[in-house]
């Protein structure tokens, strides 16, 4: 399993900041095949970060967005800042 065929891209907009913020969550475009387990996999390969839970979501437009927990504080934003979103 390759996990940058899984994680597509990061999805930011407003609310996703604040997901950042306040939950602990980071927000990921995802192939839209992938299940929640393939997505929390390929997270933890790539980022050494522990998940807590995956949250799949699929948009009008046909995206599949994952909504990642992770386990420690603030890390979600110590992610963030090693892809530049923050």
């Amino acid at each position: 399993m390759d996990p940058y065929s899984i994680i597509v891209k990061p999805h930011i907009t407003e609310k996703t900041m604040n997901l950042i913020d306040q939950n602990n969550e980071l927000v990921f475009v995802v192939k839209r095949d992938s299940s929640k387990g393939d997505i929390k996999d390929a997270f933890e390969e790539l980022f050494d970060q522990e998940v807590l839970r995956v949250n799949t979501h699929i948009t009008p437009k046909g995206l599949k967005l994952a909504y990642i927990k992770l386990a420690g504080e603030n890390e979600a934003e110590d992610v963030a800042v090693k892809m530049g979103v923050f």
